[in-house]
């Protein structure tokens, strides 16, 4: 994997909402790489780059500018220009049918509804694109419009700020290990999830 994409929406005022919980996904990585996500004037995104010398120095991770329901413009105009396949580019996004801090890895497949990683599939123009997904629960009453616009709740904080460090550590776990060995291992509720630490002790 070359190219990590979390999708969301630019601007303070988005900060913090279930539709940015792939930006915050980033933004998690970049910490943990000791790395940050600059505005580079000549793409539509911030992005931020491996550190030359370590085993991620290949990475980019990138939060498109373009709002969420444009997002594939940005992400394959970089993924083109620097040659990066599809199946290349990991794309992080919010998932209204898992609950709070699930997590979904897939190969490929469709959107799901998903407006961001729809305009991603079409830009590449294939379904062969890795995703993960993240849950941040379905609306109890309203519209789904204002649903992934809110914040979370104060109760759902705790849950919310566990479920970004999860993706975090699933998406390096995906660069440094593989898809398969990722989704075996981060494809389940996060209660019943095991971790990499415990799994490689088990005999």
């Amino acid at each position: 994997m070359r190219l990590v994409a979390g999708l969301g929406n630019p601007g303070s005022e988005y900060v913090g909402t279930r539709h940015n919980i792939g930006f915050a996904v980033i933004d998690r990585i970049a910490s943990l790489l000791q790395v940050e996500c600059v505005k580079e004037p000549k793409w539509r995104a911030f992005i931020a780059k491996g550190v030359p010398g370590t085993e991620d120095a290949s990475l980019t991770l990138i939060k498109p500018t373009t709002f969420m329901n444009l997002s594939g413009e940005a992400v394959v105009e970089y993924a083109r220009f620097f040659r990066i396949p599809s199946h290349s580019t990991l794309v992080i996004i919010d998932d209204i049918a898992l609950p709070l801090g699930a997590l979904r890895l897939r190969i490929e497949g469709g959107s799901g509804g998903q407006k961001g990683l729809e305009s991603v599939l079409m830009h590449f123009a294939t379904e062969q694109v890795p995703r993960l997904r993240v849950g941040i629960g379905g609306a109890t009453a309203g519209d789904l419009s204002s649903h992934v616009l809110s914040r979370f709740l104060p109760e759902e904080q705790s849950a919310a700020s566990e479920a970004v460090n999860r993706a975090a550590e699933a998406t390096l776990c995906v660069l440094r290990k593989g898809l398969p060995y990722a989704m075996n291992l981060y494809n389940a509720a996060p209660s019943s999830a095991k971790t990499e630490d415990n799994t490689e002790k088990q005999p």
